[in-house]
């Protein structure tokens, strides 16, 4: 088993004990991206949309850095401080992403890193 530790500038750096990805044979595993301009390390301004599109922008980043796209993933696990905000993640998501579709889950939680609404996981294959 091999294990390479993924890590670019066009995405946020970790704010805490972890990697931006880890990539084990041809999987790979991405941790949970929120809406942070990579440049200031700041959360984007704007509405829900704004935050959404960001998250995939930092996920694109590290897929490519991976070998991949967004295509790639087999998985996402989307987190919503406001399960109402689905529709928003769904229409952003088709604009990023090709059919078929990967798996995925949404759910809403009591709150997310620096006050986000939105936070997104991916597991790729490359």
């Amino acid at each position: 088993m091999s294990r390479k530790i993924i890590n670019t500038p066009d995405a946020p750096a970790a704010i805490g004990t972890y990697s931006q990805a880890v990539q084990v044979d041809n999987t790979v595993y991405v941790s949970g991206q929120i809406p942070l301009d990579p440049k200031t390390g700041m959360v984007v301004a704007g509405d829900i949309e704004a935050q959404i599109r960001q998250v995939f922008e930092n996920l694109k980043a590290i897929a490519e850095k991976a070998g991949g796209t967004l295509n790639s993933a087999v998985k996402y696990n989307v987190f919503l401080t406001d399960l109402g905000n689905f529709g928003c993640v769904n229409k952003v998501m088709e604009e990023y992403l090709e059919t078929p579709y990967p798996a995925r889950a949404a759910v809403q939680v009591a709150a997310l890193p620096k006050g986000v609404e939105v936070e997104v996981d991916a597991i790729l294959v490359v």
